[in-house]
């Protein structure tokens, strides 16, 4: 059996103007999935890019209802699911179509809430907290003592990486092209800032030693100069692609550095993979939200039928932290 949720729908590739709320069916959940009752999901440059039509959804997901982070309650559980039961208050990452009122995923996928949080405070966690604290601490292998350079660290996972790394007793380096953004990252706990408007950022980390890791989501834009301003031995994780797919890159510099070049990706990976990822941040760092040494950052909380102008503002990179939209 199955229920009839409403959706956010992408009526054809285009700009803002092709969204629209629809229905959808969401199917009763089998054995070891929850279905959950979403109260509100996360905004990201994926979703704008599936609305484009670049970034098609991966297989057993709709490439017409995007979303990929969500916060509400356990509706229902399948047989043998013993971690959650109706009512918890759970959020997760999703492969896709985040943004309906309901969505089935395994019990292994999902996080719980922590106490203090909203749902709609939760919807702003799962894909920038655990997008950054994988590419942190399981690709990057971030340690105390360390610097980090984070391109685009007021974005929402580049301000979720700041204080996973800080978190860890990390020095972060933060990039933007906003003077105004990097004084609120600033705020945050940013160590040092690079404005790339004025720019290149390279010079400036070569006089603060040079960066262990580098978490890139701007791509072949910052490819070479990463590799200047990488130490020996360092590492750079590559997340996004907004500077370009393709670019040159010095191999001599990257053999006499033995830097390591990592590109990461959550959304396609297999369930077990990420059930792992979910499990590992549930005992590491979810603790520290109740601690207030994590919180999420939400540029601004709008109801559901506003989808479009978010999209439109995140598009004109007028957002500082997490768009975060909700079902009303």
């Amino acid at each position: 059996m199955s229920i009839e949720a409403r959706c956010v729908r992408i009526r054809e590739a285009g700009g803002p103007e092709v969204l629209e709320l629809g229905t959808t069916e969401v199917r009763d959940p089998g054995p070891g999935e929850v279905r959950v009752a979403v109260a509100a999901a996360g905004l990201n440059r994926a979703d704008t890019l599936q609305r484009r039509g670049f970034y098609p959804a991966p297989a057993g997901y709709p490439d017409d209802i995007p979303g990929l982070e969500l916060a509400g309650t356990v509706e229902s559980v399948g047989h043998g699911v013993t971690t959650f039961a109706p009512g918890d208050r759970v959020m997760a990452i999703i492969g896709g179509a985040g943004m309906a009122t309901h969505a089935v995923l395994h019990e292994r996928e999902l996080l719980p809430v922590p106490a203090d949080l909203s749902l709609e405070e939760a919807a702003a966690i799962p894909e920038v907290f655990l997008t950054a604290f994988d590419a942190l601490f399981v690709q990057g292998g971030l340690r105390m003592g360390e610097t980090l350079l984070m391109h685009a660290v007021a974005s929402g996972v580049g301000t979720a990486a700041l204080q996973l790394a800080h978190a860890v007793g990390a020095r972060v380096v933060g990039t933007s092209r906003s003077a105004e953004k990097l004084e609120r990252c600033t705020d945050l706990g940013l160590d040092h800032a690079v404005n790339t408007a004025e720019g290149t950022f390279a010079d400036a980390l070569k006089a603060l030693g040079g960066a262990d890791l580098i978490v890139d989501t701007i791509g072949a834009k910052y490819l070479a100069e990463n590799l200047g301003a990488v130490k020996t031995k360092g590492r750079i994780v590559v997340l996004g692609l907004m500077g370009g797919r393709e670019g040159e890159i010095p191999l001599g510099l990257l053999l006499r550095k033995r830097v390591s070049l990592i590109g990461s990706v959550l959304r396609a990976r297999p369930l077990e993979e990420k059930a792992t990822l979910a499990q590992r941040f549930i005992a590491e760092a979810l603790p520290l939200f109740g601690e207030g040494k994590l919180a999420p950052v939400i540029d601004e909380v709008l109801p559901m039928s506003a989808i479009g102008d978010a999209h439109a503002r995140m598009e004109r990179n007028e957002t500082f932290g997490k768009l975060v939209l909700r079902w009303e």
